[in-house]
């Protein structure tokens, strides 16, 4: 059973590279816990943050993603970290952030410094971007057992909840405010009809459930999603006619599979369309201490429940296409490979290219039909000589309308705007910037792109 999981991850990890494909939807840095949310016409996924070469869960920070076409993510750096909290001693795990009367409140699990045991706080503010504050100075939430990955929704009626637990569930009403409950903490049932029955370690974990709740409604049906035991975890589901249940158990929605031995579940409606996020370990180096997040569209039975899901190359066609003739940030990306990215305070987020032949991919850039003749880039090395950013349409091997030498500017707190004449391109295009050098170790640092005609 074994040998049969591991060549499915390998087989899994192939397909990735063979195919080009858009998930994992982050490849500049090792994400998890994706919580997305919709706000005026844009989609923000909050992510967690696993540290490079990770053994354990080190993770310090919140990042915060964001696209309106669903294959071009733009990263917006780090925007909340445990240390925000004067009364947290670290680890930044599974979040949630949402948006009420045009306020933000990110629900984050950290460990408390008062008692050494996990607890929930909450931070808020006036931007989906941030930046966000600690409004109690203490914990929102702490019963004591599993006090992690809290989801939060707002029901039509415009009473919030907050769910959260490993290896029970809870959760509380919370008041108008966001930063106050009201009435004592339910610990949900944790029955086999609600969640389905476990084999083994029955006393601890008597249910399917482990972790991961996210609360969701369709209609008038209540979801929630969870990330189901024994490990490594699947994901599954329970419906129900009320945010309070009771739930009853729907059985799996996504199998066990991606090379991490946890999941975690985030689903939304957007432009129409039903999204579910989740995360694997399907990167290079990928494994359950340092995952990916992916993305799939998902579809319903006639019932309301939920069509059972794969992990695979996701979304294939965006929702809309990308102007090229305005500044656009070298961190929106659609699938990149040997690219980090970076933040300062010169530039914000940047990223850069690690290796010789180091790509982005750029999907759906719509030149029109007057078409492109010239591009501008700010950029810079600290290599002497020989860097070099190709610009190619199609594919990293693809024609290449144009090439720039990269200056060198000392480092990536300084930079310089480039511009060079292109071959005339027109149509709608997938852009790829291929970044070229003899030298070893970080080729170049790459802030934002624009064509003009």
């Amino acid at each position: 059973m074994m040998k049969n999981k591991v060549i499915s991850a390998v087989v899994f990890l192939m397909v990735l590279v063979l195919s080009n494909a858009q998930n994992p939807i982050i490849q500049t840095m090792y994400t998890a816990d994706p919580a997305p949310m919709v706000y005026n016409g844009k989609l923000y996924l909050y992510t967690s943050h696993d540290e490079d070469n990770s053994s354990w869960f080190v993770m310090n920070n919140w990042k915060l993603y964001s696209t309106t076409d669903m294959v071009n993510w733009t990263d917006h750096g780090v925007v909340l970290s445990y240390s925000d909290f004067s009364w947290a001693k670290g680890d930044a795990w599974a979040a949630q952030c949402i948006e009420r009367d045009g306020k933000f409140y990110m629900y984050v699990p950290v460990t408390s410094r008062l008692n050494n045991r996990p607890a929930i706080g909450v931070a808020v503010a006036d931007s989906p971007y941030g930046p966000f504050y600690d409004p109690l100075g203490k914990p929102l939430v702490q019963s004591g057992h599993g006090d992690i990955d809290p989801t939060v929704f707002i029901d039509d009626d415009g009473q919030a909840y907050l769910y959260w637990g490993n290896p029970n569930c809870y959760y509380v009403e919370l008041n108008e405010d966001m930063i106050s409950f009201k009435n004592d903490i339910v610990r949900v049932p944790m029955t086999e009809e609600s969640f389905g029955k476990r084999e083994g370690n029955v006393k601890d974990r008597p249910t399917l459930y482990e972790e991961a709740p996210w609360l969701y409604k369709r209609k008038d049906m209540y979801y929630l999603l969870w990330g189901g035991g024994p490990i490594p975890e699947h994901l599954g589901y329970s419906t129900g006619k009320s945010p309070k249940g009771p739930w009853k158990n729907q059985g799996v929605l996504m199998p066990t599979e991606g090379r991490s031995f946890t999941n975690h579940p985030g689903i939304i409606d957007y432009k129409g369309k039903t999204y579910l996020f989740y995360h694997n370990g399907a990167l290079p180096g990928g494994h359950g201490f340092n995952r990916s997040v992916c993305v799939e569209e998902v579809k319903f039975n006639k019932d309301g429940t939920i069509q059972p899901m794969k992990m695979t190359e996701g979304i294939q066609s965006g929702l809309e296409t990308l102007n090229p003739y305005r500044k656009n940030e070298a961190e929106t990306i659609a699938f990149s490979e040997g690219v980090k990215a970076s933040q300062n305070k010169q530039v914000g987020v940047f990223v850069n290219a690690m290796q010789n032949n180091a790509y982005i991919k750029v999907k759906g850039v719509d030149f029109g039909t007057q078409g492109a003749s010239r591009f501008s880039a700010r950029i810079g090395t600290t290599i002497n000589g020989g860097v070099t950013m190709e610009i190619r349409l199609g594919s990293k091997d693809g024609n290449l309308i144009g090439k720039i030498r990269v200056p060198i500017t000392g480092g990536d707190d300084r930079w310089d705007v480039v511009s060079t004449d292109v071959e005339k391109v027109t149509g709608t295009q997938d852009l790829y910037f291929v970044f070229k050098s003899d030298k070893p170790g970080r080729i170049m640092y790459f802030d934002y792109w624009m064509f003009s005609k």
